[in-house]
């Protein structure tokens, strides 16, 4: 037997993950992500910073801009 020989036979797959269980969680992902975007959508384009004010200045003004970078009207 070579050196190279000792050793190679293919492992076993330790605990591979379940196809529907894969897809589950990558849909999940897509869910909390889309939730994410929502809010930060509402809170650029509709909120008009109430949402973030109580947050401080620097919050109110990122988003501010936020919506001169997109283009939505706010005064």
């Amino acid at each position: 037997m070579s050196p190279h020989t000792v050793g190679t036979a293919p492992a076993p797959e330790a605990a591979a993950a379940h196809p529907a269980a894969v897809r589950t969680r990558d849909w999940l992902i897509v869910a909390a992500a889309a939730i994410v975007a929502l809010i930060a959508l509402y809170a650029v384009f509709v909120d008009n910073g109430n949402l973030v004010s109580a947050t401080g200045s620097y919050l109110h003004e990122f988003s501010h801009d936020g919506r001169h970078l997109f283009g939505a009207p706010c005064h």
